[in-house]
């Protein structure tokens, strides 16, 4: 018997993987990619989450844990369209954070716009330490 996996090296494990994206329906729990970005007054994580709709996220703080996480469950609909493959039922994914002790839970507000979930993180006033002399007794 030829064995492709020593003869081609990585193209199996790679036609394995295309296999399992468009056939294994566990495969849509995938987590979402993000970007971390820090401004003067903020932090910004950009989650990439296209063609979602926003009432379906849910952003929490618990402590100082930040949780993002979608789930969108559709309804089964009579069509009359006949589809081969339909991977639309559900779609969800989770993210969580620990949170710095620089950033203001209070203030933490999100937006999404084409397809990016931009959570902002204020963070917290900077007070200067107060300066006190101390005398000796």
């Amino acid at each position: 018997m030829y064995n492709y996996r020593k003869a081609y090296g990585m193209v199996p494990k790679m036609v394995d993987d295309m296999n399992r994206f468009f056939y294994d329906d566990n495969w849509s729990n995938i987590s979402a990619p993000v970007n971390i970005k820090e401004t003067d007054n903020t932090y910004e994580i950009h989650v990439v989450a296209p063609g979602l709709n926003k009432e379906d996220f849910k952003i929490t703080v618990d402590e100082n844990k930040l949780k993002i996480s979608y789930e969108h469950k559709e309804e089964n609909k009579e069509q009359q369209d006949k589809w081969l493959r339909n991977e639309y039922r559900h779609r969800s994914f989770k993210r969580s954070f620990t949170l710095s002790d620089k950033v203001s839970a209070e203030g933490v507000h999100a937006k999404y716009t084409d397809g990016i979930l931009n959570v902002i993180l204020p963070k917290k006033e900077q007070t200067a330490p107060a300066t006190k002399e101390i005398s000796v007794a």
